[in-house]
């Protein structure tokens, strides 16, 4: 893209030039091509600053739903409302249907159909129970039915969530082979037509 901004700024210059000077070509030839060049420009930045918008959106709505998600803590026999961000390993929380699970553990207690959606995309809920393979939970999912007490495994901070605030907020798109190809076509032509002017 600088390739494309120098040469945007040199058609500027030329199409101005050829105001007072035709014999640098016609001036509706230039304006076109600088035309063509300047909304190429345009057209690039504004791509690059949607994707970055969405990867923020992303990352702001993910940290919400670890901040904003309540827990209900047993301490003892009595059930205490917390903040999810405030659980930390080895502590036992309680959820029943429609409740969202505040952190990642081990169902220690029931049985429950969980919707993964979030996590895994796959819109089928999932049963996961106490003492067998498929006793774990994960955080943002949601219990669609039943109940669970569940034994928190992750310290604050090392939860599945946040690794992907972390995944998501320094994300950067890997390229395409296409778009290395081209990358390279281009700057072998950049370097030629520079070598012949």
């Amino acid at each position: 893209m600088f390739t494309v901004e120098v040469a945007t700024a040199v058609m500027l210059f030329v199409t101005l030039y050829s105001i007072v000077n035709p014999s640098q070509g016609s001036f509706g030839y230039n304006i076109a091509v600088f035309f063509i060049l300047f909304i190429t420009l345009l057209f690039a930045n504004f791509a690059e600053a949607i994707a970055e918008a969405r990867g923020k959106a992303q990352a702001d709505s993910l940290r919400k739903t670890r901040e904003e998600t309540p827990a209900k803590k047993l301490e003892g026999n009595k059930i205490v409302a917390v903040s999810s961000s405030q659980l930390k390993k080895g502590d036992v929380f309680v959820c029943e249907a429609g409740d969202i699970i505040p952190s990642d553990g081990e169902i220690i207690e029931g049985l429950a159909s969980i919707d993964e959606s979030a996590i895994t995309g796959e819109s089928a809920p999932v049963i996961r129970e106490a003492g067998g393979d498929k006793s774990s939970v994960t955080g943002g999912t949601k219990v669609l039915s039943d109940h669970i007490k569940v034994m928190v495994t992750t310290q604050p901070g090392e939860s599945f969530l946040d690794k992907m605030i972390a995944l998501v907020e320094g994300a950067s798109r890997q390229k395409t082979p296409n778009e290395i190809a081209l990358t390279i076509l281009l700057a072998g032509f950049t370097l030629v037509l520079s070598l012949c002017v």
